[in-house]
């Protein structure tokens, strides 16, 4: 049997004297889209950025495919791709040129234009500094194609985009899963995402209150919040 692609226990990570998360066990299969909703300044960002190996947990056990952080971590980080809420970019050049620095430290071959066009960025030669948020977060999208991850982590990645962005990120996920690759994506627009996944887990102010089937998400969301869920706004491009 393969080892869990997260595997959590008892996680927790302290900021000061604040506890952005408390207590979080966490099992994910291989092949599996997960969800962490919470409404803004819950958790979510912490807890991608810890199974991220960006920053360490304070306590408790952490294993992503099957070996800790501490021992592995090099063989972890070439595992994982990281699409962060606040991209960073390269702003003096194009699209391409991005593209084409990831792919020289990947030791890669470069099919950057095929990614760009996967996007919608293929006409675009001008600089980063230049584009709205919306196109910042669709290269953003081309990087973590282009890393080939066995574990993505979407940091609200319908974030700054538009309806055919909303439609563009359901097929990217898509295509992620295809090649077997899990994706673990948080997210407060909850009636958006529960549709792509399989699984979700609920975050309070840092602690777990629900984990379930995505199906039921907003059944969840409606029980501890009492309202509706938060829907997909139209966004400028």
């Amino acid at each position: 049997m393969e080892p869990m692609v997260v595997h959590t226990s008892g996680l927790c990570r302290r900021f000061g004297g604040r506890w952005a998360l408390s207590r979080l066990d966490l099992d994910i299969q291989a092949g599996e889209k997960f969800l962490i909703m919470g409404e803004n300044g819950g958790g979510k960002t912490t807890l991608l950025s810890v199974l991220a190996t960006v920053i360490p947990r304070s306590r408790g056990s952490l294993s992503l495919f099957g070996m800790e952080p501490e021992r592995h971590l090099t063989r972890i980080r070439q595992k994982i791709a990281f699409l962060a809420h606040l991209p960073s970019l390269y702003e003096d050049l194009s699209a391409a040129e991005n593209l084409g620095i990831l792919f020289r430290l990947m030791g890669a071959s470069n099919p950057g234009s095929s990614l760009l066009e996967q996007v919608g960025l293929d006409d675009r030669p001008d600089p980063v500094r230049s584009y709205s948020a919306g196109m910042r977060k669709r290269l953003s999208f081309a990087r973590v194609l282009a890393q080939r991850p066995d574990l993505a982590l979407l940091d609200e990645p319908f974030g700054q985009l538009d309806p055919e962005g909303f439609n563009l990120v359901e097929l990217l996920v898509e295509q992620l899963a295809s090649r077997g690759c899990t994706v673990v994506m948080a997210s407060h627009l909850v009636d958006r995402a529960s549709r792509i996944c399989d699984r979700a887990l609920l975050i309070q102010k840092g602690l777990p209150r629900w984990q379930g089937p995505a199906a039921s998400a907003s059944r969840a969301w409606g029980l501890l919040y009492g309202h509706e869920v938060p829907r997909a706004r139209e966004q400028a491009p």
